[in-house]
Order: structure tokens, then C-alpha cells, then sequence
């Protein structure tokens, strides 16, 4: 029991060493586990679960758009990944190969999907010929594999599952509002589920997925100041059009190429959620996406009347929620520290006493605040109402901090300085990529975005930082994940 109790307990400090904890938190967790492969993690039931819960937030949203799920080809011929060569530059260094079918070597090489453009665009040229077959709303839950060669838990491994949505229309324009569609979509779920704030905007040239006229990204902070790109969402124009043929005849009777996009939302937004929320006794999972939301712990359930009670709650909320009972053996002060560790959003603590005085001792995860509830009709409204506070405390906090670490410059020396202690840095840029590569090697910072708030910026007489010339962006820039 010793050793258990140590096992909860021993979580690196986020203050002292913030890779080191996050690797705690995900491993203690039990969010998931390493494999005989590098990169290749083991998604335990608690990391699956998170999974399965923003999957189907997401599923059910782009379902509500008029997408339709489908599942393409995990294997993909050398011959067709060539086809857009900008594309292929971009992953090439990434893809892992099948050169064998059993003994037998392969006369040609098959790709393991880093992503599915090209397999999208080989079946839209079978199925598409009129813009009456137009739009064509795709989307697939799978995992691909990227050869990457520095891994971390979720948030970069070489296996990782996401949903990819590939669209088919026969106007630039109806590309244009798809891609800013599904990052509003995607927005909906980062803020009012994982509660993470995010700042959306579009991709410098040199930032921007391979192929792609314009990336457009949600980009959030981590709590240790680096940023993460969460998600992104991609509008290729007709590239992939031309590049593989897939053309339609218009309400003129002309042929032209569709124009396409792409967008996904990947398990990193687990490693994501961990690195904004959790804290050094564990995981913090926001409550709308927690696979158990309440976990109900009865103290003395030895004596009688103890563990029956807690079940009996457990009927009463389970109408409303997700709910647990730890009937486990263990001591209660090692159930309160794994409650905490595994991140459920309240705990319910229940013995003999309360049941005589009619009440529960509620603990919140997020802040480890203890709340005395009448134990009646009312409790799980009570319980109810406290998971959306919890949900709304767990975002507004978030943003508080990225808000304190979003600071803006006005000198290039003031801009090194403010990138070394962390958070975003707005400043304007002329769009020269010397210079965006000029500040990588500096400071190893990267530009993250245009903010779609700041599009509109009058910058007349702001000038670049860097090489004086007149700005046209106002950029975010910070160390990122």
C-alpha cells in the first residue's frame, strides 16, 4: 500500500520541470503508456475515453453541416503521393514506407498516410463530373503515421488518431467559408469543451500545410508559455484540382477543377488540455469532456449502510451524468489522491455522519475547494450547476493567464526580451521570410498567426521591426510545441 500511495503522490513539479511533469501527469494518469516503438503510444481506457468524448462533440457538429464519414485506404502508392509536389516536399521526410508484402518485395512503394489528400482527391475524380455532384462533404476518424523524430505523449507521436475532413466545391468562395466554418467549429470545441481559449488566424507562407493556399490555425498557450497549435483547417484553392484532374462541368457547361479543403483536429488536444489545466497532484479534466464527472468515495463503507447509500446516489445522479463509486478497498486518503490524480471534476465523500445529518462533502478537482451539500432532491441540480461553474471558472482562468502572457512590441530589442520569458509577442511584419527566418534562428520562435482580430489593423507608418520596411501584418510569435 506504501508503494501505491508514493505512486499517487509522485508527480514532478510543473514549476521545476515542466517536460517532466507532463510525462508524469500523462503516464501517472494512466492517459496512456509507451510501446516497443518510438513515438507509438498505448491510449489507455482514461485517454481513450477523453478521445471517444471530443469525437463525438466533433462528429456530431460536422454531421449537423451535411458531412458524412467515410474510411479511405491506409496505404498509399508512391505514384499518386508524387502527383502535388509541394505536397509530397512537405511530408516526404516524414513517411514511413511498406517496400514487403510477406517475402515479397514490392514493385512499388506504398506510403502509410501522414495524412489523405491525395487518396481524397483519387476517389473525388472517380465520383465528381457536374457541379450537381457538388459540394462533397467527407470526413474519417483514423490514425496516421509521421516519422517524427523528437516524440512526447499526444502531443507529438508517430502514430496519432484524429478526424480528417476533405471537401469537394465548385467555387472558390464555397472553399473559403467550408475552411472558416470547421475552424469556427473547431474554436467551439477548444473553448466551450476543452476549455481552452484559442487565438485564430492564418498561417505565414513558410508556416502554411504543404499544398495549401491558406492554413488557417487555432493557437493557444500552454501554461508554461509555449504555444500549440492545436488545430487547423486548410484551403487549397483548386491545386489539388488541377493536380489530379478532378474536374466538373459548371452551370455554364464549362469544365474547370473543383477547389478543395482539409481540415483536422488530432489527439493532441488531449496534450493540449493536460499542459493548460492540470496542476503537480495530477490531471484536470474540464467536466463537459471527463469521462467520469462525478466519483463518488464512501468513507467507513465497512459499517452498515455506508456503500448502499453511495450506490443510491450514484442512481440519483447517473440520471445526469457520468458517475463512479470507489467500493475499492483502499484507504480513503489514497482514493482522494487518485481521485485527484485522474482529474475527476468533483468528488462526492459519503460516510456514516453525513448520511445522519442528511449531507455530502462536495470537492471541486479544479481548485480543491470543499463544498457541504444537503443530501436531498436538490443535490443533483447542485451537482449539475457545479460542473458548468467548474467548466466556465476552468476557461476563464485560461484565458486570464494567456491574456497576462499576450504582450505586444515595439522594439526589436524589447521583442527578444519579451520571447525569452514566454507567452505570445505581437509585432509587425513586413512578410519578408528572412526575417521570419532570421527570428527562428535567433530566438527559436516562429511566427503562429495573423490573428483574424487583428486583419483589420490600420498600419500606416508601422513598420517591420527587423528591416524597417512598411508592415503588413501584426503577427503572433512565440517558442511553440
Amino acid at each position: 500500500m506504501a508503494k501505491k500511495q508514493g505512486f499517487v503522490k509522485e508527480i514532478t513539479s510543473r514549476d521545476d520541470d515542466f517536460a517532466k511533469w507532463y510525462t508524469d501527469v500523462c503516464l501517472k494518469a494512466e492517459l496512456c503508456d509507451y510501446s516497443s516503438v518510438k513515438g507509438m503510444m498505448v491510449v489507455r481506457p482514461t485517454g481513450t475515453a477523453i478521445w471517444e468524448n471530443i469525437r463525438d462533440v466533433i462528429d456530431k457538429k460536422i454531421k449537423a453541416t451535411g458531412h458524412e464519414n467515410v474510411l479511405m485506404p491506409m496505404l498509399i502508392p508512391e505514384s499518386l503521393l508524387l502527383k502535388e509536389a509541394e505536397h509530397v516536399e512537405g511530408f516526404a521526410p516524414e513517411v514511413a514506407w511498406v517496400t514487403h508484402g510477406g517475402n515479397n518485395e514490392l514493385q512499388e512503394r506504398l506510403a502509410i498516410r501522414p495524412t489523405s489528400e491525395v487518396v481524397f482527391a483519387e476517389h473525388f475524380k472517380k465520383i465528381i463530373h457536374s457541379h450537381r455532384d457538388l459540394p462533397v462533404l467527407y470526413n474519417q476518424w483514423v490514425s496516421v503515421v509521421r516519422w517524427e523524430k523528437n516524440t512526447r505523449p499526444f502531443l507529438r507521436t508517430t502514430e496519432f488518431f484524429w478526424q480528417e475532413g476533405h471537401t469537394c466545391h465548385s467555387t472558390a468562395e464555397e472553399a473559403q467559408a467550408e475552411t472558416k466554418l470547421m475552424l469556427e467549429t473547431y474554436v467551439d470545441v477548444c473553448e466551450n469543451y476543452l476549455a481552452i481559449p484559442v487565438v485564430s488566424g492564418v498561417k505565414s507562407e513558410s508556416e502554411k500545410f504543404a499544398g495549401a493556399d491558406k492554413t488557417f490555425t487555432n493557437e493557444t498557450l500552454m501554461y508554461d508559455g509555449k504555444a500549440l497549435q492545436i488545430n487547423t483547417s486548410h484551403d487549397f484553392g483548386n491545386n489539388f484540382g488541377k493536380a489530379f484532374d478532378i474536374n466538373f462541368t459548371n452551370k455554364e457547361g464549362k469544365e474547370e477543377a473543383v477547389y478543395t479543403t482539409s481540415w483536422g483536429f488530432t489527439t493532441r488536444a488531449i496534450g493540449g488540455m493536460i499542459m493548460v489545466h492540470s496542476d503537480d497532484r495530477g490531471l484536470v479534466i474540464p467536466p463537459r469532456i471527463a469521462p467520469t464527472q462525478v466519483m463518488i468515495i464512501p468513507i467507513a463503507q465497512h459499517k452498515e449502510g455506508v456503500l448502499d447509500k453511495a450506490y443510491d446516489l450514484k442512481e440519483l445522479l447517473g440520471k445526469k451524468m457520468s458517475v463512479k463509486v470507489d467500493a475499492s478497498d483502499k484507504q480513503p486518503g489514497w482514493k482522494f489522491s487518485e481521485a485527484e490524480m485522474k482529474g475527476y471534476p468533483v468528488r462526492i465523500e459519503i460516510g456514516p455522519r453525513d448520511i445522519e445529518e442528511g449531507k455530502v462533502v462536495v470537492v471541486r478537482r479544479d481548485t480543491l475547494e470543499k463544498i457541504t451539500m444537503e443530501l436531498n432532491d436538490e443535490l443533483a441540480a447542485n451537482i449539475e450547476n457545479l460542473l458548468e461553474t467548474i467548466q466556465q471558472d476552468m476557461f476563464d482562468r485560461a484565458k486570464e493567464r494567456q491574456d497576462a502572457k499576450t504582450r505586444t512590441a515595439t522594439t526589436k530589442e524589447e521583442f527578444y526580451e519579451l520571447i525569452e520569458e514566454g507567452g505570445f509577442v505581437l509585432a509587425p511584419w513586413s512578410g519578408d521570410p528572412e526575417v521570419e527566418a532570421k527570428i527562428k534562428e535567433d530566438t527559436g520562435a516562429t511566427s503562429r498567426c495573423w490573428s483574424l482580430e487583428h486583419q483589420n489593423d490600420d498600419l500606416t507608418g508601422v513598420k517591420d521591426l527587423w528591416n524597417g520596411e512598411d508592415a503588413k501584418y501584426m503577427m503572433h510569435w512565440a517558442k511553440a510545441y
